[in-house]
Order: structure tokens, then sequence, then C-alpha cells
């Protein structure tokens, strides 16, 4: 009966035959009602996004907030919604209180997170400091050469409780293992800030890592002696003392070529990963190769699965006792955790394992493995441990393109199975089928990544997805495989044959990426969109995603605002953190006044679109400690580490508009009257710098106004970043 008044009411008062307006507006009612009932099982699926949402906006805020108010928002919110559930209020009141529960919760367990890992932060002194301790392990070689991971025991000058927890140190002449007891002589300095305002922090990834410092080493290492270190650190050293033995013997094994990609693929360490390599393999869109992440998870935990449940199939008398499904997912779940320890457990390492073991636990509790509810339980699990993922690339890009993958195959149709069909006939349509389903799935899963590829990247490989066609069945049948068993069988000496065919893999891989990286056009370089671009893009992926029904591609609009979003101007000068370069913009041009810091201005320069190049030798007048245009220009800059006298001063700010001077100025003399001077005072407190010219002067944009005031917001030498 409430039904049949509800519909009466829609019928006009006046005539018997409706207006076109009221028909058009009772089909588009009834179409919306229709597609909302259809979500009915979709609405929990929405739980960990806004979970996520409520990650993300703890670190958009400017001022580190209490968490007392967070933990009473999270009550009070789950009080509303367990009040509305107890009434029985329809989903229009439940879920958005659901949804507004999983926010406030995301924000707190940030801040709990935040919290937990607090650890004691280097200070900026500048003076060079006898560090004492354990090498926990071999981190990626950067620009200056090898860097290791301490866990300091003493440093001379602080107290133990100021003393950081980890710090990354870049050593001269032999390499430390892990494990290994030592002294270095090295100039401390917290973990820089980001290269711009808005760019990669990697602070704020060295805070959640208890990372409190990065050091430059000045003598040559000395092994020393310690007192023994918690079996806490001695199990960790252990491990990573296997893993660091293992990645020499396969690039003994391989080759430094193939045996550096085999190392980074299998133990985590790149230490042997030529800059060439990098590069090709990142212009061919094949860079996901060398990372261990979820593709490596999966065929790792897939191999074995599907190894166990054939050899149990193939033995009659195992059939019909044991549950040959359930027993390979146990064992695919223990060769994912074997991995993850092998790896190094890096944070993405982390996300994939546990993304694997929820399709795992699945299996053995008889639920779809490959499912929407699946991945939100997996999407849950990460960010409780780690909600500072939400902000990686890593995160965003891999359940964004999971996400699309398993939307895909929700959406694909089931047809009948053939009767009676030639075996000829029968193969060459599975493998059409089979071809076509690869070719989608690559491309599903690019588009889905490509926004966060621009916008944290700044690059596109357009010809990633014929690289990714020609490399996977190569990583997915031969390589992964082959170098699994390797492994497995190295130490009773069965392992070489293999070794040798999954270098044969890796070669073959590196040639199709080599190929693709030199054909015309294969990368295009984008300006990074405004902050807000992306979180509307992943929406609108969502969106696609999760939604069920046609009302789904209202999302497509906001998937593409990264791709159309208007990008601000670029602005006229760059200074790096602590004063230590700059650059000038002159058209799609980043002039650059040093050659040093190649992160910091590649990362800058790439976020504006810009291409650095060097500067010409004309034009300037430059030192050892500075550099100067030879007629009144835009910018002069003082990198020295003493501060220049009153002459020198003056006759940089006869030179220029803006003078960049790395240390304190006491005073400023005459000569600057009408200059915009920036100095050490300036860069301790704001960090990096942009600069835009105005009709009244100069307007600057400071990365710690972005970072606003956070734990993580101590500023170091980006010198030390590489």
């Amino acid at each position: 009966m409430a039904k049949v008044q509800e519909e009466a009411a829609l019928i006009p008062p006046e005539g018997p035959l409706p207006s076109l307006p009221w028909r058009i507006g009772r089909w588009a009612i009834q179409g919306l009602r229709t597609a909302v009932d259809c979500q009915t099982d979709r609405w929990r699926l929405w739980a960990p996004v806004a979970f996520g949402g409520g990650c993300g906006l703890y670190f958009v805020l400017k001022t580190e907030p209490p968490l007392w108010p967070l933990a009473l928002a999270v009550l009070f919110c789950a009080g509303l919604w367990g009040a509305a559930r107890h009434q029985r209020f329809g989903r229009a009141v439940t879920v958005p209180l659901m949804l507004l529960t999983c926010l406030a919760a995301g924000v707190s367990v940030a801040k709990l997170r935040s919290d937990n890992v607090a650890a004691p932060i280097a200070p900026a002194t500048g003076d060079p400091v006898v560090v004492e301790g354990w090498v926990l392990d071999v981190d990626s070689p950067g620009a200056r050469g090898a860097r290791v991971i301490l866990a300091p025991v003493r440093v001379r000058g602080l107290a133990p409780e100021e003393t950081p927890i980890r710090l990354r140190v870049t050593v001269r002449g032999e390499v430390p293992r892990p494990g290994d007891a030592v002294s270095v002589f090295a100039i401390l300095n917290p973990p820089p800030g980001p290269a711009a305002p808005g760019a990669y922090d990697f602070g704020r990834t060295a805070w959640f890592q208890s990372m409190g410092g990065v050091g430059f080493e000045l003598g040559q290492t000395r092994w020393i002696d310690l007192p023994p270190p918690p079996w806490t650190l001695r199990l960790r050293m252990a491990v990573n003392q296997f893993r660091y033995g293992l990645a020499e013997r396969l690039v003994e094994r391989l080759g430094p070529r193939e045996g550096g990609v085999a190392a980074a693929m299998t133990t985590g360490h790149e230490s042997w990963i030529a800059q060439e390599t990098y590069d090709t393999m990142r212009d061919s869109g094949l860079i996901h190769i060398l990372s261990i992440s979820g593709l490596h998870m999966a065929i790792v935990g897939g191999f074995v699965f599907f190894a166990v449940r054939f050899g149990i199939a193939a033995v009659p008398w195992l059939v019909l006792r044991v549950p040959g499904k359930k027993v390979a997912a146990w064992a695919g779940w223990a060769a994912v955790i074997a991995y993850l320890v092998i790896s190094g457990a890096p944070p993405p390492a982390e996300r994939a394992a546990i993304t694997a073991s929820v399709a795992f636990l699945a299996i053995i509790l008889d639920r779809p493995a490959i499912s929407m509810n699946a991945l939100a339980v997996a999407a849950f699990a990460v960010l409780l441990l780690q909600p500072e993922a939400i902000v990686t690339p890593g995160f965003q890009m891999s359940f964004a393109a999971t996400a699309a993958l398993v939307a895909l195959a929700e959406s694909w149709p089931r047809r009948p199975r053939e009767i009676q069909v030639p075996l000829p006939i029968l193969i060459a349509q599975r493998a059409g089928t089979w071809v076509g389903l690869a070719i989608l799935a690559s491309f599903v899963a690019g588009m889905a990544t490509s926004p966060f590829a621009m916008q944290h990247f700044n690059r596109t490989a357009v010809y990633g997805l014929p690289a990714n066609m020609l490399s996977s069945p190569l990583a997915d049948f031969v390589m992964m495989p082959m170098l699994a068993l390797g492994v497995m069988l190295q130490p009773f000496g069965l392992g070489g044959p293999f070794l040798t065919v999954a270098g044969w893999g890796i070669e073959a891989i590196m040639a199709i990426g080599s190929w693709i990286s030199r054909l015309p056009g294969a990368v295009i370089h984008t300006a990074s969109a405004p902050v807000v671009a992306l979180p509307v893009a992943f929406v609108g992926i969502l969106f696609i995603c999760l939604w069920r029904g046609r009302l789904r591609w209202l999302g497509l609009p906001l998937a593409a605002a990264v791709l159309v979003w208007p990008r601000p101007p670029a602005p006229d000068l760059w200074i790096a953190e602590a004063g230590s370069n700059a650059a000038l913009v002159t058209g799609d041009q980043a002039l650059m006044l040093r050659r040093v810091g190649s992160f910091s201005r590649d990362v800058w320069s790439g976020r504006r679109g810009l291409e650095a190049v060097d500067r010409e030798g004309e034009g300037w007048i430059c030192g050892r400690t500075h550099c100067a245009p030879d007629a009144p220009g835009p910018l002069a800059l003082w990198w020295g580490r003493r501060a220049p006298d009153d002459q020198q001063l003056a006759d940089l700010c006869r030179s220029a508009e803006v003078v960049s001077v790395r240390v304190e100025l006491p005073a400023l003399p005459d000569a600057c009257t009408g200059r915009l001077v920036l100095d050490g005072r300036d860069y301790a407190t704001g960090g990096s710098v942009e600069l835009w010219r105005t009709g009244t002067g100069w307007r600057a944009l400071w990365s710690t106004t972005a970072r606003g005031d956070r734990p993580w917001n101590r500023l170091g030498d980006p010198d030390y970043q590489e």
C-alpha cells in the first residue's frame, strides 16, 4: 500500500497525461533509485576509502593535532553510528555515519603511528662528529657513493636520549657489511626537506622509519669493538647478513649486469645496478620490475601455490586425503612471508605481503581470493599498520591498479563452456582470449596508474603497454620462477641451471627495455598538477571501480583531473634548501647555477615541467664560493660556508635583484638597499624557496609553508640527500 501511494504521489495533479519534463524527471528519479539500490553490498567497500582519506587528512594538516580530540571524535562518530543502527535507521543515515567514523579513525590512527615512531633527530650543527655503531644494512647507493644504515651506539656531543635510533651515512672506501661494528667521522644533519614546496618529503619518510639523520663520511671507516647489541638488533643484522651474502653470490654467478637486477628483485639490494640500467627501465615503463612490489609477491606466491597444488593433484593418494587448494594456499602464504624476510621487508614489500596474505587467507576460509571485499580488507590492514602509506606513490598506484583489474574481472562476461569443440579450435580460442585479456588488463592497469605517474614522477612512458606486454610472459613464467627455484636450491648446489635460465630472462627483458626506450617520443614529461588534483583523480578512479552500474562513468572526468587540471605558472627563481644551489627560469628551461644536488634539481625541474640545463660560462662571474651575473641580473648565489665580507656582499647586491647567502649575515651594506637578500636564517626556517616576480617586488613560497609545523619538519642539508 505504501509503495502504491508513493507511486501515486509522482503523478501530477493536473491533466491525465504527464508533461514531458515530468516524465523525464520521474525517469531520472527512478533510474537513480535503481542505481542506488544496486549498491546494497557495495557501501562497505567505501569504508577503507574513508579511512584512507582520514589518514591523508592527517598529513595535509599544517599543525600537529593533539590526540585526545581525535579520539573523542572517533568515539562520538562511532556512538552515533551504533545508535543509528540500533534504531534501525536506513542506509541514508547509517552509511554516511559509517564513513564519517572511518574518516575520524583514519586521522587518529595516523596520529598514533606518528607518535609511536617518534625518535630523536640529529641537530643541524654542520660540525663533523664521530659516530660509533652497528651496520644494520647496506642501502641503495647515492651520487656520492655507497650508503649504509647505522644503529648508533654513541655520537660524540649527543647525550644517549638525544642519539638517533637510525642514521643513513654515505661512506668512503670499502663498504662495511651488515653486522659490522664501525666508527665513522662524518657531518650529520637532520633528514632533508622537500626540494621544492609540495615535492617529495624525504624527512617525512625518514620520520616513519625512525631515521634521525643523514651524514657524509669525511675520513675512512674504522672497524671497532662494541658491546653486544640487543637480541632484536642481532636478529635483524643476521637476516641482513644473509641477504647481502645472497646478493653477492647472485652477482658473482650472473655478472654485475644481470646479477645486479637479480639481486635487486630477490634481496632488495640495488648496489650493483648501473644508472644506465635505471634510465633504460624507467623510460621503457619497466622500472617496476626492479623494485620488490605486488608483482613479485604475486608471482612467487602464485608459483608456489600452483606448484604445490599440481604436486598434490599428481598423487592420487594425496588427492583423496588432503585439501589440495588449502594446503597450496598455506604453502603460498609461507613463500610470501619468506620472500618478505629475504627482501628486507621494505614498506612496499610489506604492503604487497599483506595484500597477498589476505588473498591466501580468503582461499583458506573458502572465500573468493580476487574480489573487491578482499581488496578492501587488504587496504584496511595496510593502512592500519602503515597509515603513512596513503601519501606514497607505491600504495596509490598498487591499489588503484588492483582495484581496476578486479573491477575488470567483475564485469568480464562469463561465456558458457563449449561442448565437443575440436582441440585446434579450442586452443586458438583460448589463446586469443588470453592474449586479448592480457592486453586489456595491461591497458586498464596503465590507465589507472597514469595519474600517479604523471603527478609524482612527471614522466609517462609512452610505450609502457607494449613493453610490459612483451616482458610480462618472460617475467611471470621464466625469470621470477627460475630465480625462486635457483635461490631455494642454491644451498644444495642445484640452483646453477635455474639461475642461468633466470639470467637469460633478465637479459631478454633488458633488451626489450633498451629497444623500447630508444623509440622516438618514448617519454613525455609533464608538470605536476596542484596538490588537490591527485585526490580528486583517486576518488574518480575508485568510483569507476566500486560503483555498480552505468553511473560509474560519472567518475571519468574526476579520474582525468591530473591530466586536465590547469598548471600554475612556473616561478622565476628557485633556491635549494640551505641555499646550496639555485636556478633561473627562461621559457621552458631552468638555468642551473651549480652542478651539485642533482636529486633536488631534477625533482624541482620535473615538477615544474622544465628542462634543467647548466649555465653557460659567458655572462657570469663565478668562483669557488659564489656565482653572480657580470651585468645586472635577477640572482646572485653565495654558497660558501663562510660569510662574505662587506665588499663581496656589496658586489653581489650590485649585480642582482635577489642575493642568496648560505650563512647568516650580521648586517647588510648600503649597496643591498632595495635588494631581496636571503641568508642562513631564512633557509633554517623556510627550507627551499620559489620566487615569482610581481609588480611590487617578489613573492616567495617556502617549503616549510607547505609542510607546516610537523614533527618531521627539521631541516637538513640537501647535499647529503644523495
